[in-house]
């Protein structure tokens, strides 16, 4: 196979020897004969580079054999396209950088070409071109050009010069800048500005849009580029802006306009505005203090159903202020949530594109607290006790005594019964039994008692309270107990004997309680004014005189973060150590020996608790059905986890699962009732 190459080769060279000889050079250009069958790709190479002058370098990678057969003999300038259609075919690309054609697989190929390289070649070189776009966007160009482009070269838009970067063989760029030449061009049509004089063309275009979308849509779109329709106002001139390719529906749009622009021949109008998301008592007060140059700060209680009403009024019509001097009335009707303005045509125009920036849509902002509490207590604890009671029934004086060191499981209440012996490791020394003196109940004859205990107790609490709120909205989520507490007491006698106790009791929230108020600016950040607490009973204080002791931590803070941002509003890092030693004087202070009369007690309790908080802003209603959905399945994939295990001895309990979220989807909701038990 190797001979049958060199053959090959030796042939190839012959006939450029020829060609290249003296006899041979005449006015044309030279031509030689290519017909290499399944010839190696490394020796065509180095034929075409020995007639042409190229040089090449070839990536190791590049492996596999050529068939080029010429009928008739060809001009050496097309031997090196040849070469290069070629190499295309097997997957391979050369790209020509600082006199040297690299040769290499044509996935690598577009990471090779140099900022020297030529962007205008032709043929099967690969280069890379930049496109910039005047009319159309580069990134929606993208997917249609991707088809056209060879599957290892690369088509990217960048959006902040709409330009697209092609890196493909300069052949089929010829075709892509067609296509792209083609594709941008400026519309049909652009879009038209109707003036619109004596009414509001925000109520203009809502009249027309129903007419000519069949139910007010803003927009329809469709592969007909001429039934594509927008029109849309621009409050600040009044006007109506119209595009669309059809040159009938502009001349309809225009008909309308100027029939329904006109007079109305009332000095006043009333107008009826129904509003989408804004409170009509709210809007309707704002707009009277405009009108009438009022700067003081609209009462909000008045938003309320309960508001007190106009004089006359059945509770239909929300209390109106003082008549504006701007010669207009603007009442709100809190049962259809709706404005009625009584204005001339001029000033309802203004108080109308007003209405429109003002009824828009709120932000929600949903928040999660994070309450991470950490405690851990070591506590050791050592002491001996002695007593001496066996004199106490022999006649005459004797000798009683021993040590008493307060503590729990102390000597006295162990001898009296041992069921008061402390917690731990206790060791005693007994001695039968002895009744006392006035007591028919004999008692354990302790003469000794040692306790020895060591405790370590850690908690690890998270509780995450989550709260959803309007902007500018306050909420408040209380978990926990509400737990009386006596104020007063006093003995009601009157005419009988016996008394009557009277206790006064206020109760009160104890757990855990969050309240946010959160206003969010345009740039995303959120003003948070947040109040926390976390409080318990102390459960020593149940049985007290005085009433139950609690435990309570609080804060109270205003702060700014960004939207899904994690902040630290505050908390306790605290470390306590106490060393506790109960003896008898002089002896306790015996080296060694003083340990059997003395009580010794240590403990150590180490609180870590922290605050966090991470605020979301939800603006559209997608938003919120995702956070819904997430927080849902959540809570329904834990609930099938708590179903119980099968058992062969036990029936089987199915636990109540809520269904799908899908099936909240339709107007009636299912029962969320368990399964039968089959």
């Amino acid at each position: 196979m190797r001979l049958r190459y060199l053959v090959w080769f030796v042939r190839a060279l012959f006939c450029s020897a020829l060609i290249f000889s003296p006899a041979a050079m005449g006015a044309q250009e030279e031509k030689v004969s290519l017909n290499f069958v399944n010839a190696d790709i490394d020796e065509v190479i180095k034929a075409v580079s020995h007639i042409t002058g190229h040089n090449f370098l070839i990536d190791p990678r590049v492996k596999g054999t050529i068939n080029i057969v010429s009928s008739t003999p060809i001009p050496t300038s097309l031997a090196y396209d040849i070469l290069l259609s070629a190499l295309r075919l097997q997957g391979f690309a050369s790209v020509e950088s600082g006199g040297v054609t690299k040769v290499l697989p044509e996935a690598d190929a577009k990471l090779y070409i140099g900022a020297s390289s030529d962007t205008h070649g032709s043929g099967d070189k690969l280069v890379t071109r930049v496109y910039v776009l005047k009319y159309e966007s580069a990134t929606q160009l993208v997917p249609i050009l991707r088809p056209l482009i060879a599957p290892n070269n690369i088509v990217t838009a960048y959006p902040n010069s709409n330009a697209l970067v092609v890196t493909d063989y300069a052949s089929n760029l010829k075709r892509i800048e067609q296509i792209v030449e083609s594709i941008d061009q400026p519309s049909a049509e652009a879009p038209i500005m109707i003036p619109v004089k004596l009414v509001s063309a925000v109520e203009l275009a809502q009249t027309i849009n129903r007419l000519m979308l069949d139910g007010g849509a803003a927009s329809t779109g469709g592969t007909d580029a001429s039934q594509r329709f927008v029109l849309t106002t621009d409050t600040r001139t009044n006007s109506l802006l119209l595009r669309t390719d059809n040159p009938a529906r502009i001349a309809r749009v225009r008909e309308l306009v100027e029939k329904l622009d006109i007079e109305t021949g009332v000095p006043g109008n009333m107008h009826v505005v129904y509003l989408k998301n804004a409170e009509a008592t709210r809007v309707a007060q704002t707009l009277r203090a405009v009108m009438s140059g009022d700067t003081s700060t609209p009462v909000a209680a008045s938003a309320s159903p309960g508001a007190a009403t106009a004089s006359g009024a059945s509770g239909t019509f929300a209390a109106s202020s003082a008549a504006p001097t701007g010669g207009g009335i603007v009442q709100a009707d809190v049962a259809s949530n709706s404005l009625i303005i009584t204005a001339p045509a001029a000033i309802y125009n203004n108080l109308r594109a007003v209405i429109e920036q003002l009824d828009v849509r709120r932000a929600q902002v949903y928040v999660e607290a994070l309450i991470v509490e950490v405690e851990a207590d070591k506590a050791a604890q050592f002491g001996v006790q002695w007593q001496a009671l066996g004199g106490v029934n022999g006649s005459g004086a004797q000798i009683v005594g021993g040590t008493n060191f307060g503590t729990s499981g102390n000597i006295i209440g162990a001898a009296a019964s041992l069921n008061s012996l402390g917690q731990g490791l206790n060791i005693g020394i007994a001695n039968g039994t002895i009744t006392l003196p006035g007591s028919t109940t004999p008692i354990l004859n302790l003469g000794m008692l040692a306790n020895a205990l060591e405790t370590d107790t850690k908690s690890n609490i998270l509780s995450t309270p989550n709260l959803l709120t309007l902007d500018n909205e306050e909420a408040k989520i209380i978990v926990g107990q509400n737990v009386p507490f006596i104020t007063g007491s006093y003995a009601q006698t009157g005419s009988t004997a016996t008394a009557t106790p009277f206790q006064t009791i206020e109760r009160k929230d104890v757990g855990l309680t969050l309240r946010i108020k959160p206003q969010v600016s345009e740039g995303g950040s959120i003003k948070l004014q947040i109040y926390q607490e976390v409080s318990s009973v102390d459960a020593t204080t149940l049985t007290s005189a005085a009433g139950v002791t609690t435990n309570k931590r609080s804060l109270e803070s205003i702060v700014l973060v960004n939207d899904g941002q994690i902040i630290v509003l505050g908390g306790l890092i605290q470390d306590s150590v106490s060393d506790t030693k109960t003896k008898v004087p002089l002896l306790g202070d015996i080296p060694w020996l003083g340990n059997l009369f003395r009580y010794d007690s240590r403990k150590r309790t180490k609180t870590d608790l922290m605050v966090f908080l991470r605020p979301y802003i939800l603006r559209t209603a997608e938003n919120s059905h995702g956070l819904t959905q997430s927080r849902y399945e959540y809570l329904r994939g834990e609930q099938q986890e708590s179903q119980m295990p099968p058992s062969t001895m036990l029936p089987t309990l199915p636990a109540p699962v809520v269904p799908p979220l899908e099936l909240k989807q339709e107007l009636s909701m299912p029962v969320m009732s368990a399964p039968k038990n089959p």
